[in-house]
This record gives C-alpha cells, sequence and structure tokens, in this order.
C-alpha cells in the first residue's frame, strides 16, 4: 500500500492545512470572533481603529471568509443575476463587463443568462435563479409592462436596463435626445436626405431613436422620411440588406443613421461591396459606440453610450436595494449620449482635397464643446 503523503513536504499541502480561520484574526487582532464578522461584513457598528486592526491582522495571515458560511449567516448568496435579450454581441458584452467588475470589486459574483427576447423564458430564467442570487439587473427593451409587473411581483431586488416602466429601479438610455443630436450634426453639414436604418419594432431603444429620427426629418422640412426607412433588427446582417437597398436608389440619400453600431458596420460593408465611397459619395453613422465602431474602414461617427459605465450603474443601484431595503427609495436614472466624430461622416457630395492638411481621427462632442485630445495622443 502506497504511503500517506508527508502534509510538512509539500509546501502547498502545508498552506492549505494551515489556512486562517476567523479565530485566528481575532486572536491577531484583540478582539470577539463577532467583531472581526462586523467588520468583513461591512456593518457600521465597529470603530475605525478597531476596524483598521482586524482588517490588518487578517491581511497579514492572508484570512479568506468562508463564503458559504457567511452566506448563511447573513442568509445572502453574495451572487447577482443577470438577464439579458442575448448574450452574443458587442453591446451585451460591455454591459456584462462593466457589472462583473463592479461586482467583483463588492465581493459579489454574477449568474449571466439570456431571454432571447421572450416574457416567458424571462419569467422562467428568473426562477431557475431564485435562491441562488440576491438580485437581478434584467435588460428587456422588447417586454411589455405586463410581465415586468409580474417579475416584480417574484419579491427580489431588481434593476432593469432599457425598459420603459414607471415602479421600481430602472435605467435607460436618453435614445431620442441622441438620435435629435445626431440628426441635428448631419444637418449642419448641409444633408437632408438622410435615411434610417430602424431596429426591432417591438424594442423600446429602436422606438425611441426612430422616433428622434422622425422629429428631426419633420423639422428640417425634408421630404417624408418614412420613404427613406429601412427596417432591420440590430444585426450586421439586416445593415447590410439596407445598405444594399439605399445604394440601389435614384437618389441616392447622402446619409444613413443606423439606429445601432452593428447595423452600421453592415451598411458600411455593403455599400463598399456596391462601390459606393463613404463619406465621399454617402455619409454613415451610428448609436453606441461599441469596441469595433473605431477599427472600421472609415471609423465611425456614432452616439456614444458609455456601455460599461451602465453596467456599472445598475449593479450600483442593485446593491443598494440588496443592502438596505428598509431605506430604499426606487430610483430611475438616464444615462447620456455623447456625439463622437470620426471618418464615416462629412459633408454631401464634396470630396476631400488631394492636398488637405491631415485631421484629427475622432472628436468628442458634448454639450458643444470639443474634448482636446491629450498630449501624444494619435491624431
Amino acid at each position: 500500500m502506497p504511503s500517506r503523503p508527508d502534509v510538512r513536504s509539500n509546501p502547498r499541502r502545508r498552506h492549505r492545512a494551515a489556512a486562517a480561520t476567523i479565530h485566528d484574526v481575532a486572536a491577531r487582532a484583540g478582539v470577539s470572533v463577532a467583531t472581526v464578522s462586523r467588520v468583513l461584513n461591512g456593518k457600521e457598528l465597529v470603530r475605525a481603529e478597531t476596524s483598521r486592526h482586524v482588517r490588518a491582522a487578517a491581511k497579514s495571515l492572508r484570512y479568506v471568509p468562508n463564503v458559504a458560511a457567511r452566506s448563511l449567516s447573513i442568509r445572502r448568496s453574495q451572487t447577482i443575476g443577470i438577464v439579458l435579450p442575448d448574450v452574443h454581441g458587442e453591446f451585451f458584452s460591455e454591459v456584462i463587463r462593466g457589472i462583473d467588475l463592479a461586482a467583483r470589486a463588492q465581493g459579489y459574483h454574477i449568474l449571466v443568462s439570456g431571454s432571447h427576447s421572450d416574457p416567458s423564458q424571462m419569467l422562467d430564467v428568473v426562477d431557475t435563479m431564485r435562491g441562488r442570487v440576491d438580485g437581478l439587473v434584467v435588460m428587456a427593451p422588447d417586454v411589455t409592462l405586463a410581465p415586468l409587473d409580474e417579475l416584480r411581483a417574484r419579491a427580489m431586488p431588481v434593476v432593469l436596463l432599457n425598459s420603459a416602466t414607471p415602479n421600481g429601479d430602472a435605467i435607460t438610455i436618453d435614445n431620442y435626445g441622441g438620435a435629435r443630436a445626431m440628426m441635428r450634426h448631419l444637418h449642419e453639414l448641409g444633408h437632408t436626405r438622410i435615411a434610417f436604418v430602424r431596429g426591432p419594432e417591438h424594442n423600446a431603444d429602436a422606438r425611441e431613436r426612430l422616433r428622434g429620427y422622425r422629429h428631426a426629418m419633420r423639422g428640417m422640412a425634408a421630404e417624408s422620411s418614412r420613404a427613406l426607412e429601412c427596417s432591420g433588427d440590430f444585426t450586421e446582417e439586416s445593415g447590410f440588406a439596407a445598405g444594399r437597398r439605399l445604394a440601389a436608389l435614384n437618389p441616392r440619400p447622402t446619409a444613413v443613421f443606423a439606429a445601432n453600431d452593428s447595423m452600421a458596420v453592415g451598411v458600411l460593408a455593403s455599400l463598399m461591396a456596391a462601390g459606393v465611397h463613404v463619406p465621399e459619395q454617402m455619409s454613415v453613422v451610428g448609436f453606441d459606440d461599441i469596441p469595433i465602431a473605431r477599427y472600421v474602414n472609415p471609423a465611425l461617427t456614432t452616439m456614444r453610450v458609455d456601455i460599461a459605465e451602465l453596467g456599472r450603474c445598475a449593479f450600483a443601484l442593485l446593491l443598494d436595494a440588496i443592502s438596505n431595503p428598509a431605506v430604499h427609495a426606487p430610483r430611475h436614472d438616464r444615462v447620456a449620449t455623447t456625439l463622437v466624430v470620426r471618418k464615416s461622416c462629412g459633408a454631401p457630395n464634396v470630396r476631400p482635397k488631394q492636398n488637405a492638411q491631415p485631421h484629427r481621427a475622432e472628436r468628442i462632442l458634448k454639450n458643444g464643446r470639443k474634448r482636446v485630445p491629450e498630449k501624444g495622443e494619435v491624431s
């Protein structure tokens, strides 16, 4: 029979066997176990000096709290659920990244699932997560109010992203204002024949961006905007199909505003395939400023949404609802958008001069002011 390994001969096993306990931390700091527990659980009943001693002792001992035991004592799992319409795509990846970074900083983990924009699937996912998570961040821009009210009846803290609801915690994007700002920029460049690639019909973000476009077109006294609208579903494929249709029009629009960047990327590819030069023959702009937007050719002018910050704000709001249920007041926050000017957009029917001075690749406009690049930035 093989001999039993000697723990003393294996540093890794020795470290594991000698892992510090909460009693070790209490002894090192000269306080009770209850005091250590209050400090490490963030309670406000401990003097600042005592708290510093406890945290220093825990750090010197490399103490790692027993998450399972802690969950039982405070009746929390230290986990939140994230339910998105889809888990594919740069926008959703950035939302998850923002939530995850904020959650990890507070000792939380995340569970992620997709609802496929189906209300029944959304509720099934939420029911599956019950008992496993302390709260939920749910993005449901395609879901009507009735299922959202049913979701809130699950008796669990919930923060809604991009969902139009009058009740409870929610964070939305200023889609209408952003669309109006982009249309104002195009109009100031001289565009009046502006096409629009719509998002999904039942999506709240898409509807607000379309509303901003139509209101701006009416304000310009331009031709009927409906003739220049193309259907889309927020995918590159639908943008490619819209670009092919717009390239075949006679006369063509001088600019195309896609309701999100993924469709704008599809439009760019379609126009390139059709031999339409951007921005000399047609400008293309988008919405969201997903990471790939600055790397396509030409780089995409778009309305920036700080997507990761959207996720961080959602977690902060949820954590307050989890930690302070008795005093938490539901909020409805709106995230601002910022115009980012890159090379995919210019004045209509104006080719750049051959000997023109090079211009900066990106300008960020907010509240009518231009951000001056830092020293050493590539221009």
